[in-house]
């Protein structure tokens, strides 16, 4: 089930970003952060006016979440958003990236959103299929910049318009 994001869904969120802090390049934070850290981050998106969803299972934990943020701050891009899915180890490749993306993109399609950005590392072909799953192109690639786990890492933006 997906529904947007409470109070209460702060630590569980927390610890599957955690997770890949420490165990992947899908971020290029490299220190793991508090529940506090997230809330601040959740509170910012909600303030800002943009969505932020979370998927649960059966039992009502929460397996995932995506969010839309402000792509840059200058009044010009206030029809653009970059767009974020995360989603607990266990539930990968199981369709809740999907259905929240799903979910978000339907929010946005609702407001004065005309584009989206989805920044990947890369190589990550799942991150890829389901960024163009939603109609997203890819439309740039960086080399080289960043640098996490003792390697260099390249990043590609998709991007996708909604009206």
């Amino acid at each position: 089930m997906i529904r947007t994001v409470c109070e209460h869904d702060t630590q569980a969120i927390t610890n599957i970003y955690n997770h890949y802090i420490l165990n992947s390049v899908a971020t290029f934070e490299t220190n793991v952060i508090t529940s506090a850290d997230m809330a601040q981050r959740i509170e910012q998106v909600q303030n800002a006016g943009f969505p932020w969803f979370v998927a649960h299972n059966a039992q009502g934990d929460v397996i995932g979440y995506a969010y839309a943020n402000t792509w840059k701050a200058r009044l010009a891009y206030r029809f653009t958003v970059e767009i974020t899915v995360y989603v607990d180890q266990s539930c990968a490749q199981k369709g809740t990236g999907s259905k929240l993306y799903s979910a978000l993109f339907a929010q946005l399609r609702e407001s004065d959103i005309r584009t989206v950005i989805g920044c990947i590392t890369l190589p990550n072909i799942a991150s890829e299929r389901l960024h163009e799953k939603f109609a997203m192109e890819k439309v740039g690639h960086f080399k080289d910049v960043g640098f996490k786990f003792d390697q260099w890492l390249d990043v590609g933006f998709w991007q996708g318009t909604l009206k």
